[in-house]
């Protein structure tokens, strides 16, 4: 199946073509840059850092952060299509994966609450001791993520 997808016109354009594959690894940094930036400060928020910057202010980046995630998930799955043979053996990469998944999740779920409570929340209330260690994990998630999807070219 892996060896069928690298034969396909999207993953020759980008493994081959003069300008596919450096487009894809562009909008793949720029995704990278608006979800991890968006929801770590937010994370980074949740835990007590940057407190004049509201929560609900942040609670307006939401669908910013996820279109970069949409961005990063379109572009990454073009790149993967182009050496996916060697990336579905790669364990950076599957890891990589993964932390990107338990990030997402954590991210709903943080989503969810500071969507519920960040008007209480500004008005003199803490984020509850669950919220902040479900942003710690988010945190870790997106960096663990970052670092392995770096190792996957060298590892």
């Amino acid at each position: 199946m892996f060896e069928w997808l690298e034969l396909t016109p999207v993953a020759i354009w980008v493994g081959e073509s003069l300008w596919g594959y450096p487009i894809m690894l562009g909008l793949h940094a720029v995704g990278l840059a608006i979800v991890v930036g968006i929801f770590v400060m937010r994370d980074l928020r949740l835990m007590g850092f940057f407190q004049g910057i509201s929560y609900e202010s942040l609670n307006g980046l939401r669908n910013l952060g996820w279109t970069g995630f949409v961005i990063n998930a379109v572009s990454g799955c073009f790149l993967f299509a182009s050496q996916a043979t060697t990336f579905i053996t790669s364990t950076p990469f599957l890891l990589k994966i993964s932390m990107i998944f338990i990030a997402a999740v954590f991210a709903a779920l943080i989503q969810n609450k500071l969507r519920d409570d960040a008007v209480q929340w500004d008005s003199g209330g803490r984020a509850a001791g669950s919220v902040r260690t479900f942003a710690m994990i988010s945190t870790a998630m997106w960096m663990g993520a970052i670092i392995a999807g770096r190792l996957v070219a060298y590892l």
